[in-house]
């Protein structure tokens, strides 16, 4: 058995779980996720607990047990508290702006790079305009967001420019200068 699998995921007061044929819908405080989860797995609802089990051990199946569970809790959790991701902006004239649902970022480029944010994720800049924080319910959709906007301008290798993730180490490289 999976360790992770197995384990109940808990359901808080005040979300509300509901289970149509093989779609889970959790709703909370925060939001509402829904999710359509693999055939040969089955979820139900005992005790104020969501229980994951899976149909026979087949490989396939004993790899998408612990994954569905995962992606269950990460709802539940998603819709009580919420998620967030931070990202850092280095180097000198880059910065920040959200104007609504977009962000306007000065990334170096000849001109200004606008980025659509998808229905619900928000986003905040600091002060200094050097720190975008996404706040969402859904973990998934917020990594993807955070990847897209640091593509839009990764950190270089030699002096560190570019988006970032907040706490994210960069081993840079020596310049020719540093050879000798």
């Amino acid at each position: 058995m999976s360790r992770i699998g197995k384990k109940p995921v808990e359901i808080p007061s005040g979300v509300d779980v509901k289970l149509l044929d093989s779609e889970i819908k959790v709703k909370g405080p925060k939001g509402e996720l829904q999710w359509n989860f693999p055939a040969n797995t089955a979820v139900s609802v005992r005790d104020k607990a969501i229980i994951v089990e899976r149909a026979d051990d087949q490989k396939k199946n004993r790899a998408l047990h612990g994954l569905t569970r995962s992606l269950i809790a990460n709802m539940v959790q998603g819709v009580t508290q919420g998620y967030q991701r931070v990202l850092d902006i280095t180097g000198v004239g880059y910065r920040a702006q959200v104007q609504g649902k977009k962000i306007v970022l000065t990334l170096g480029y000849s001109h200004a790079v606008e980025f659509q944010l998808p229905e619900g994720i928000t986003a905040a800049v600091d002060q200094k305009q050097t720190q975008i924080t996404l706040t969402g319910v859904d973990k998934q959709k917020i990594g993807q967001v955070a990847a897209n906007l640091r593509a839009l301008r990764s950190p270089d290798a030699y002096k560190g420019k570019g988006l970032r993730y907040s706490g994210e180490r960069l081993k840079l490289k020596v310049g020719k200068t540093g050879k000798k």
